[in-house]
């Protein structure tokens, strides 16, 4: 916290005191009270000349001014620092708030269709680089840019075999059978209820983006696949009643949530068993 001080200080902010935030897993994050006593959310990284906050930022505001989501107000960013307006914590044990999120996603998901699949730069997810390049065809882009691009990385490559990694790219093959046809969407990319907040009358508030324009059930995989409240069931039947997704849906889910489970490999965070789902999602394709 007295590196996060230093950096708000420099800002130019008055601070009195940092206390760290808990939830986050890869920024140093802090609630500073300000000398008149107000607060503040900020957060900082060793090191500094990343362009990881000025991407967070733009993708709040891609969420807010395209998405119609709510998100924090953005304070100040540079390169070493993201500061934010101050958030409750998600009610997530309310039915009501998990069925308003559901109608801010639907809002998202049927309101800002594209042509194509990425964004207009690269982003992050965790400390890793996400890649958004461009792309007509959807099955291409996910197969490429969110299973296929972990596999080098130095802890998946040790985590799988051949034989794993073969059984990964027939998978990737068989997309087209797998997912029916979806279109771009604005995609929150991350969406974990680590990354879902409320704002002061409850209502939701989406954080920490890694956006672009994917498929729809991305973003619903990763809400159901994380670990999350009973309560948040809401959000499935009324996300559902208000989109209709084909069907096999629930079927889906764990195949688009790949992504995730070899990030986590990828940063070294596999201490529950991600590869031995990514293995168990990956088998039927082993010999195809």
């Amino acid at each position: 916290m007295d590196l996060l001080l230093r950096r708000l200080q420099d800002a130019g902010f008055a601070v009195q005191s940092v206390r760290v935030a808990t939830g986050g897993v890869v920024a140093m994050a802090g609630m500073a009270t300000m000398s008149d006593g107000s607060e503040i959310f900020a957060k900082t990284l060793p090191g500094s000349g990343s362009d990881v906050f000025e991407v967070e930022a733009e993708g709040l505001r891609a969420l807010r001014e395209l998405g119609g989501a709510i998100t924090p107000g953005v304070l100040a960013v540079t390169p070493n620092l993201l500061v934010l307006q101050p958030l409750k914590p998600c009610q997530d044990n309310e039915e009501q708030f998990w069925e308003d999120l559901a109608r801010v996603l639907s809002r998202m998901h049927t309101t800002t269709i594209s042509d194509r699949f990425g964004w207009h730069r690269d982003g992050w997810l965790g400390r890793m680089r996400q890649d958004n390049t461009w792309d007509d065809d959807g099955y291409s882009f996910f197969a490429q840019r969110r299973i296929l691009r972990w596999l080098p990385e130095p802890l998946v490559e040790a985590a799988f075999d051949r034989e794993d990694r073969r059984a990964l790219e027939h998978l990737c093959a068989a997309l087209p059978e797998l997912v029916p046809p979806q279109p771009p969407v604005l995609t929150h990319g991350d969406l974990w209820c680590g990354n879902i907040a409320s704002d002061q009358s409850g209502a939701p508030v989406l954080l920490d983006p890694a956006v672009s324009y994917s498929w729809a059930e991305a973003d619903l995989s990763m809400l159901w696949c994380s670990p999350r409240p009973p309560a948040s069931d809401c959000f499935f039947a009324a996300y559902t009643e208000i989109t209709p997704l084909a069907d096999g849906w629930r079927d889906r889910m764990p195949l688009f949530h790949l992504r995730e489970l070899l990030s986590i490999i990828a940063h070294g965070d596999d201490n529950w068993g991600a590869a031995r789902a990514v293995r168990e999602i990956a088998a039927p394709f082993a010999h195809r």
